[in-house]
């Protein structure tokens, strides 16, 4: 039994979905609603659990979280109490590639987007990434494990291994490193 809630974090388009989906079949269930579906976006899923969006006002859904992986944005993590332990597998991806994703997915569905430049989004990224780095490393019942996207891509295996090293062993790193599809990698730098 995994005493602890695994959190799958990182700002959107980052690739949390991909390690939600990599971590499920590795064999930890996930804490999931299906509300939000497939679509082309994400034709595997985006794996989030509606709920979380209220994680200021609403924490009791933690106590079914343990033993189980859930995905938190990145500005919501510090939102988690301390009264438990996790485990947060960060992904990190180019910033660049994260501003295009989201504008592609933004004029896919006809929705605006906030109105900056991508390069005043890519600092203000910056600064909240280094903002949750440090609240989380402030933090000793919270595990931090940085994926690099680029390097997920680039060898599956090794960092499907390194996962399920973090997350407490005996996954299926063979299933993991198989729920990676490179093809899905569309916007690129």
């Amino acid at each position: 039994m995994r005493d602890f809630v695994t959190i799958v974090s990182g700002l959107p388009r980052s690739g949390t979905s991909m390690a939600m989906q990599m971590i499920a079949a590795g064999g930890i269930p996930p804490l999931t609603d299906e509300l939000r579906t497939a679509d082309a976006d994400n034709p595997r899923g985006y794996f989030e659990f509606e709920r979380v969006k209220a994680l200021r006002s609403d924490k009791a859904w933690l106590d079914d979280a343990r033993g189980k992986v859930v995905k938190v944005i990145h500005m919501l993590v510090p939102e988690l109490p301390d009264d438990r332990a996790y485990r947060v597998v960060f992904l990190d991806r180019d910033l660049r590639e994260v501003v295009k994703s989201q504008s592609t997915m933004l004029g896919r569905s006809g929705k605006a987007g906030g109105g900056l430049p991508p390069e005043r989004l890519m600092a203000v990224y910056e600064q909240q990434l280094k903002q949750v780095h440090a609240w989380l490393s402030a933090r000793p019942n919270f595990s931090v494990l940085v994926v690099r996207h680029a390097e997920l891509l680039r060898d599956a295996a090794a960092q499907a291994s390194a996962m399920a090293e973090f997350l407490g062993g005996s996954l299926d790193v063979g299933a993991m490193a198989a729920a990676v599809d490179p093809a899905l990698h569309r916007n690129r730098a």
